[in-house]
């Protein structure tokens, strides 16, 4: 099969562009996140809770982002929601560093500049929830069955690399500065430079065609027929796709179908997958790294520095992941990252219950992320993007974008009050959530390498009829 390469990876890193920015506008508040507790929390007199909900404001966009997400992308189109998620990514990168732009008020600090920053991050959350989503559903579209595990992974990879160009830039906008100034301007320049890479994913996703599942939903045969020759650079074996395609779709009913159509199975087994990712406790150590750093004793600039170690840690073991994921499989991986993940947790849990949080447990935290970024973070993308049969994808895929910034948000919210109770307790319940995930994943989800979006769908008819069998024996 002569695939066109160029034109495939092209197509995966302008969506992964999305992924991009996910990561970039999820891991800015790291370095942000104590300067806004000065300039509104202490300045306004508000409480922890307020702290919280402001480092996670985002997260509430995210879930309304995945809510709208699976209408948005059934009726405008993959990449046209895309290019909505990068509109809403640049208004908020302006906005949250200037929340007094479109006021016009003082520069300083008032409930009505706090509740505007919020909304604003909101803004950017819902481009959040948008593209986490759409990004790997697009990739996963056009993409040729056998790459298309490392193609999605390229998104997560992507999530990585926004993470660490921020983790840098937050480091270089705050060295050699003032906490002064820092608190007051610098976290500014930190929420305004995501407009460079949402200006340039707007611009691209302009040279890129709906995807061929979504337009032979739409009737429009033709267009698809064209991206799918293009892109598997055989009508023979493109028309074989098309078929399998249209058959899976049945286009008279596809718009009518239950998002129960396969078993309720396909759908717990996606929720559970993204609530597990956020309840291993990941973005608690990605949204407060720097914090969790400086209660080990680190000064400003060398915290900024750890949390840069982090990012290069992620940015290495999802390259791994992406090498491994077709040699090995997405079950494997996942089962080996919960064991690893379950170690650095507790490592951490143990080691704060006996106050001796320094290099030990820094090791045990990049022991956490890497196996992590071995198999949650990225596949758990992937799996999301390929489990759901094609009639249910874009509503299936919405509820597990919710599902997962939800948890996300319950998570990160409650993680200052918990450390108030105590860290080990907190360390500890992430640790026992990677235990459960693994029975999780060895029991329930199924394995998918190498199998086509249209192969894949037979598990759950097959699980389907099983189902009912059951039930009538049990009637």
């Amino acid at each position: 099969m002569k695939q066109n390469m160029r034109y495939i990876i092209f197509l995966s890193v302008v969506a992964a562009l999305g992924g991009l920015l996910f990561g970039y506008d999820t891991a800015v508040i790291s370095g942000a996140e104590q300067s806004l507790q000065v300039y509104f929390i202490d300045n306004l007199g508000l409480s922890t809770l307020f702290h919280g909900l402001t480092v996670s404001s985002a997260l509430i966009g995210c879930v309304i982002g995945g809510l709208i997400s699976g209408v948005l992308s059934n009726s405008i189109g993959r990449r046209n929601s895309l290019i909505v998620a990068a509109v809403l990514f640049l208004v908020s990168a302006i906005l949250s560093g200037y929340p007094e732009f479109l006021f016009f008020t003082k520069d300083e600090p008032t409930i009505g500049l706090f509740i505007m920053f919020n909304i604003y991050r909101i803004i950017g959350g819902i481009g959040v929830g948008l593209a986490s989503g759409l990004g790997p559903l697009y990739i996963s579209e056009t993409s040729p069955a056998n790459i298309r595990g490392r193609l999605v992974t390229l998104n997560n990879l992507a999530i990585i690399f926004g993470m660490l160009a921020v983790y840098i830039v937050n480091w270089r906008i705050a060295a050699g500065q003032s906490l002064s100034w820092i608190h007051d301007i610098g976290w500014r320049y930190m929420f305004v430079s995501e407009a460079i890479p949402a200006i340039l994913f707007f611009g691209l996703l302009f040279l890129v065609p709906e995807t061929p599942r979504y337009l032979i939903s739409k009737n429009k045969d033709k267009e698809a027929m064209t991206i799918l020759t293009k892109v598997n650079g055989s009508e023979k074996i493109a028309t074989q796709i098309y078929q399998e395609i249209k058959q899976t779709l049945d286009t008279s009913n596809a718009s009518e179908a239950g998002i129960f159509s396969y078993g309720k199975l396909v759908v717990i087994v996606g929720i559970l997958l993204a609530v597990a990712q956020q309840f291993v406790g990941i973005n608690v150590i990605l949204y407060y790294a720097p914090r969790i750093f400086a209660n080990m004793g680190a000064s400003a600039d060398s915290s900024m520095l750890q949390t840069i170690l982090i990012g290069v840690v992620n940015f290495v073991f999802v390259l791994i992941a992406l090498t491994l994921v077709e040699k090995w499989g997405r079950k494997p991986l996942l089962l080996i990252g919960s064991v690893g993940m379950a170690v650095g947790m507790f490592g951490v849990a143990t080691l704060s219950f006996v106050d001796l949080m320094g290099l030990g447990a820094l090791l045990f935290i990049l022991v956490y992320v890497a196996f992590y970024n071995l198999s949650f973070g990225p596949l758990v993308w992937v799996l999301a993007a390929e489990i759901f049969p094609n009639k249910i994808r874009g509503q299936a895929m919405a509820i597990t974008v919710v599902a997962n910034w939800g948890s996300n948000l319950l998570i990160s919210s409650t993680f200052p009050s918990l450390l108030e109770i105590s860290a080990g307790v907190a360390y500890s319940f992430y640790g026992v959530m990677c235990i459960l995930s693994f029975i999780f994943v060895w029991k329930l989800v199924p394995e998918t390498k190498g199998r086509t979006l249209e192969e894949i769908e037979t598990h759950w008819k097959s699980k389907e009829v099983a189902n009912n069998l059951s039930q009538r024996k049990i009637n």
